[in-house]
């Protein structure tokens, strides 16, 4: 990603539904990336508009009290998640604030009573996840989230916000011979322990492939079963 403009240290106001932090410079809102509301950042701009510009945090002046280190070792490449940087109670409070604008603004409505935001584990709690697969040579097929601002799968080997047990099976889908072709995966694994792997496809592409995705589904449930030694369910999911 190139950076366009280096800007000078700025007091970041809030935070915008995608966890970025938001300033204003010479009148331009400016969407600040790895920035924290409270916050005073250095920054460099990737992205240039008219009216307001995409950043990226170079310097933390001063920093947040709510600022934490996050706990994935790939937080920063990977797109999966936004906020590690911001302390779990603080993230529930900045996506209620959110939501709270949103309402205002675009519903033209204010909520009379606020009740406490319900809201779960911060770790392990996604049962099911959407990953990408593409193969790269000398790696074999990664299997993740993709990059920020790519279309790159970034090279994950755990996961924090999925369970244990799916984390595990990132390094081990990772088949040498491209078995594995690129495409969209969904891997969930419910409470009760059964595995299932799921191929989203549209009705134009299914047309053509249908053969074809299926017996990827199959290679992705085969893979699943062979790498957790339990019974694995594949379907192929028509959009």
């Amino acid at each position: 990603m190139k950076r366009e403009s280096v800007g000078p240290a700025v007091l970041v106001e809030s935070l915008d539904q995608e966890g970025r932090g938001v300033a204003h410079v010479d009148g331009k809102v400016v969407f600040i990336e790895g920035a924290l509301a409270g916050e005073v950042v250095e920054f460099a701009s990737y992205r240039r508009k008219p009216n307001y510009e995409f950043a990226e945090a170079t310097r933390i002046v001063r920093a947040s009290a709510s600022r934490v280190d996050p706990r994935c070792r790939h937080f920063g490449v990977c797109g999966g998640c936004s906020m590690q940087h911001l302390e779990p109670r603080a993230q529930v409070a900045a996506k209620q604030r959110v939501l709270e604008e949103n309402l205002a603004r675009i519903g033209k409505v204010t909520a009379e009573t606020m009740l406490s935001p319900i809201h779960g584990p911060t770790w392990g709690y996604r049962y099911r996840a959407r990953f990408s697969a593409r193969y790269v040579a000398k790696k074999g097929t990664l299997v993740g989230f993709r990059e920020r601002h790519s279309s790159f799968v970034a090279d994950m080997q755990t996961c924090e916000v999925v369970p244990a047990r799916i984390s595990a099976l990132l390094v081990p889908l990772r088949l040498e011979d491209g078995s594995l072709a690129e495409g969209v995966v969904d891997l969930a694994f419910r409470e009760d322990g059964e595995w299932t792997v799921v191929d989203f496809k549209t009705d134009r592409d299914l047309a053509v492939h249908r053969a074809s995705y299926q017996a990827q589904v199959r290679i992705y449930a085969a893979a699943v079963a062979a790498a957790t030694g339990e019974a694995t369910r594949g379907a192929l999911l028509v959009l």
